[in-house]
């Protein structure tokens, strides 16, 4: 198969909102790499807009100056993906100059339209419809299999690519025989999200509310004294947490998979995510590294025990085998029917200094890859005033709209407002202006068209991915937090920001300091 046939679908699904047509363009494809002897993993993660090979040490820079594209396609998918596995094993002396050699080779032989789509890919900058739910489905139409099937056996396998591809040769006999195994990682269980804790229980209902951590999410696997250590995206950390695996390899267990999370603590006090986060993403020697940043490790689930799944287990049971297995490392829990005590923990928690909690069921599976009532997270909400200063076009479902919002901040000192300066794939130059943060979170259908039609009115240019607008037009906006952020001139950033509302009753003179964003940062 050649790769323009996977972009030709990308395309199709870009261009359609519908789900329905999205879907059976996927299919079509996927039924057509199986006649074709293509490899269904590779083409699937393709049509996901996922680099099989996670990472291969080429960025944008790397892809800065390329060949004049070739006039016709040629490129067949087997030989992109054997390309893009010899670079990114390349290591050592003279790799940095083999890998542009290689990078130049491979982007020489496609055309105009497959550069640009394989810097998306290589990137993770991929903008296509093509989500995690809609995949799914195609696989399912495609193999002529259940829709559960597939989700369950890729909540088990991790990825999607290897599940396509055993439904398209085997059907649901394949599916069956996909199970947990102990040092593969599986997808993890994800929260929905209540405003309060009084929305998050059923009256006299009792259930679990964990201590919810703002540390990376961990995926540890024990088999025999081996221990592997996996992140929220399934990345392999192992190396970079000795302390963790220490932790783990002391298990009272053979064979053991437990989902938690890890963070830097002082003086019985969470410090900031990114403290932690540096932590899996320093390339520094870890050993020396633990000593400047020592990590606490908390569990909260067991998915396997001594050759014993138990994903399909009420979670009061493996919550029990959790305690005996690990007892020193069992996130703070409390089990309760009663509202009022469950505000004292959720406030007992906030002045700890951790995020707020998760609402468990006790008696629900641990059902991965989606969020649902099992697990139901609750945190205040911190909201800011700020002005929208420039907008960037959607695609998807979103094509034709403007979507995600930059976002800026007043300096009250200068009466200067505070704006973003960085772009996906560029650089916007405002002299005097630093960013805030953006977003495309929290919009419906009939805020986007309002928006469109807003920020056009308010439009100062337009380089066919970014609108710059007049600082005008005041949102309100919903975060988590306030991290510090070197990426950024200001120095700050917001977390999961998400629109609220449009304040059309505030000038951008009322919109919020700078100041005002900074006093939400953590302590030191």
């Amino acid at each position: 198969m050649q790769l323009a046939r996977v972009i030709a679908t990308s395309a199709a699904v870009a261009a359609t909102r519908s789900r329905n047509e999205k879907v059976a363009a996927l299919s079509d494809t996927l039924r057509e790499a199986v006649e074709s002897g293509a490899p269904v993993e590779v083409v699937t993660d393709y049509l996901a807009g996922v680099l099989p090979q996670r990472r291969i040490g080429v960025g944008w820079r790397g892809m800065a100056k390329l060949p004049e594209p070739a006039e016709s396609p040629s490129l067949l998918v087997t030989e992109v993906d054997a390309a893009l596995t010899a670079i990114g094993v390349l290591s050592g002396q003279g790799s940095t100059a083999q890998r542009s050699a290689a990078v130049a080779e491979l982007f020489g032989r496609a055309t105009a339209d497959e550069q640009a789509w394989l810097r998306g890919l290589i990137t993770g900058e991929m903008r296509q419809g093509a989500g995690d739910g809609v995949m799914l489905k195609a696989i399912a139409v495609a193999a002529e299999v259940d829709e559960l099937a597939v989700r369950r056996a890729v909540m088990l396998a991790g990825f999607a690519g290897p599940v396509a591809a055993a439904a398209l040769t085997g059907g649901s006999a394949a599916l069956d025989e996909v199970l947990l195994e102990v040092g593969r990682p599986l997808r993890p269980m994800l929260a929905a999200s209540a405003p309060d804790i009084a929305s998050a229980l059923a009256d006299g209902v009792e259930v679990a509310l964990d201590s919810k951590l703002d540390g990376i999410r961990i995926q540890a696997h024990l088999d025999h004294g081996t221990v592997r250590l996996f992140t929220r995206t399934l990345d392999d950390v192992t190396d970079r947490l000795p302390e963790v695996v220490e932790a783990v390899a002391a298990l009272s267990a053979d064979t053991a998979v437990l989902d938690g999370e890890v963070i830097a603590e002082a003086d019985g006090r969470p410090q900031p995510f990114q403290v932690t986060g540096s932590r899996t993403m320093s390339s520094a020697d870890p050993d020396r590294v633990r000593t400047e940043i020592p990590l606490s490790t908390y569990f909260f689930d067991l998915l396997h025990l001594d050759g014993r799944d138990l994903v399909d287990v009420p979670a009061l049971e493996r919550w029990s085998l959790l305690s005996e297995v690990a007892p020193a490392h069992v996130v703070p829990r409390l089990l309760t029917s009663d509202v009022t005590e469950a505000e004292q923990f959720f406030a007992d928690r906030l002045t700890a200094g951790h995020e707020g909690v998760v609402v468990k069921a006790p008696q629900a599976p641990y059902a991965a890859g989606r969020r649902g009532a099992g697990w139901v997270k609750v945190k205040p909400r911190h909201t800011l005033d700020l002005v929208v200063l420039a907008v960037e076009w959607g695609s998807g479902r979103r094509r034709g709209w403007l979507s995600n919002i930059h976002l800026g901040a007043r300096d009250a000192e200068t009466g200067e407002l505070v704006m973003p300066g960085k772009t996906l794939g560029g650089t916007v130059t405002h002299p005097g202006w630093v960013p805030v943060g953006k977003t495309f979170k929290g919009m419906t259908d009939e805020m986007l068209a309002w928006q469109t039609e807003r920020f056009r009115e308010l439009q100062v240019a337009d380089d066919g991915w970014v609108v710059t607008v007049r600082p005008e037009q005041v949102v309100e906006i919903a975060f988590d937090g306030v991290q510090r952020s070197t990426r950024y001139p200001g120095g700050v950033a917001l977390r999961f920001a998400r629109v609220v509302r449009y304040r059309n009753d505030k000038s951008a003179s009322e919109a919020d300091t700078i100041a005002a964003v900074q006093s939400y940062l953590p302590a030191r």
